[in-house]
C-alpha cells in the first residue's frame, strides 16, 4: 500500500475521525507520531495518486481500493465505485464493500475515493464542487458543472488507464451536499454512470433544478438510487420525501428511481446501509446470479 494512504488513515484513527469529520478538530500531533502498521490491513491494499486538475485548479488526493486477487495482467475487470467526501467515507466503505462481496454475494470492485486531503475549509472545498450556485453568496457554491467536468474529463478517464475497470460499470456514491451533487449529475449527464447513490441528500441551493425535465439517456440500464434516514434532520427529510413524490408519479426518467428510507438512520451515521442499499438496486441481477451459484455449488457439496 502506498505510504500517503497509510500516514492519511493513520491521522484519521489517532484523531479519532474515521466516523465522522468535525470541522474544527485539531490534532496537536504529527502524524508520523501516531504511525500504524496500516499496510497489514488486506481490506485496503490499493493505489493512491495526487491529481492536479487542470479543469479545478485545486489537486484531489485519490485512494484507490483494489479487489482481493486483482491482477492488471489479466483480463479480467470491474465495476468502480467513486466515493465523494473519500477523507472519511473511503476507509468506511472501501472496507464495508468486502464485507458485502462475502455475505451479500456483490461483485468485487474497484473503490475510488476523492478526497481532499483535510477538513479545514480552505482546503476542503466540497460546499462548493458539489453545488449550483446561490445568488446570495456565489464564493461559497457554484461549482458542481465544473467538478463534473472534473470527473469526466479527467479523473475517469484516469482511473481507467490505471486500473482494469469497466467503463459501463461505473457507480457515483454522495452523501449529504454529496448527495446533492449525485443528483445534479443524475438530472445533467445521466449516462455517465450506470448507477448513482445519493444519501441523505441536501436539496439547497436551487431546488427547483431537481423538479426540472432531467436530461434524457440513452441507456437502457440506469439508477438512481436516494435514501432518508427517518432520524435526518427535518428540512431534509421533508425535502427527501418531496421530491420521492413527484418523481414516482412521473411515467418517463431516464433512469429507475430507488427510494427508501432507512429506520432510525441518522444524517451522516448510517452511509454504509445507503451504500448497502444501492449496491444491491444497482446491481441486483449480478447479485442474484451469484447468489444462486453459491447455493448451488452448496448442494452439490452435501449431496456428496
Amino acid at each position: 500500500m502506498k505510504k500517503p494512504l497509510i500516514r492519511f488513515l493513520s491521522t484519521l484513527l489517532a484523531a479519532g475521525l474515521l466516523g465522522g469529520c468535525p470541522a474544527n478538530h485539531q490534532s496537536n500531533s504529527s502524524p508520523e507520531s501516531h504511525s500504524q502498521p496500516l499496510e497489514f490491513l488486506p481490506a485496503l491494499k490499493g493505489d493512491y495518486f495526487k491529481l492536479d486538475s487542470a479543469i479545478i485548479g485545486r489537486p484531489y488526493h485519490i485512494y484507490t481500493r483494489l479487489p482481493e486477487g486483482y491482477n492488471p495482467n489479466e483480463d479480467t475487470t470491474y465495476p468502480v465505485i467513486y466515493l465523494l467526501d473519500g477523507d472519511s467515507l473511503f476507509p468506511i466503505l472501501a472496507t464495508n464493500h468486502l464485507f458485502m462481496h462475502y455475505d451479500d454475494y456483490a461483485p468485487e470492485a474497484i473503490i475510488v475515493g476523492i478526497a481532499y486531503g483535510s477538513f479545514k475549509p480552505e482546503i476542503n472545498h466540497r460546499s462548493f464542487d458539489f453545488s449550483l450556485p446561490d445568488d446570495s453568496d456565489t464564493l461559497t457554491y457554484g461549482g458542481a458543472a465544473q467538478f463534473l467536468n472534473f470527473l469526466e474529463r479527467e479523473l475517469l478517464p484516469t482511473v481507467e488507464s490505471r486500473y482494469s475497470v469497466d467503463p459501463h460499470q461505473r457507480v457515483l456514491f454522495g452523501q449529504s451536499r454529496g448527495g446533492y451533487f449525485v443528483l445534479y449529475t443524475a438530472f445533467s449527464k445521466p449516462d455517465l454512470f450506470k448507477g448513482l447513490i445519493a444519501s441523505n441528500a441536501t436539496f439547497l441551493p436551487q431546488q427547483e433544478f431537481f423538479y426540472r425535465e432531467p436530461v434524457q439517456a440513452t441507456r437502457e440500464d440506469l439508477t438512481l438510487v436516494v435514501t432518508s434516514g427517518s432520524k435526518d434532520m427535518p428540512n431534509l427529510r421533508k425535502d427527501a420525501l418531496s421530491w420521492h413524490k413527484h418523481w414516482k408519479e412521473q411515467e418517463t426518467t431516464p433512469w429507475r428511481i430507488a427510494f427508501t428510507t432507512i429506520p432510525g438512520g441518522t444524517h451522516a451515521a448510517n452511509s454504509t446501509d445507503s451504500y448497502r442499499f444501492g449496491i444491491h438496486e444497482i446491481f441486483a441481477e449480478e447479485i442474484e446470479i451469484s447468489r444462486m451459484k453459491a447455493e448451488n455449488n452448496l448442494q452439490v457439496v452435501e449431496d456428496h
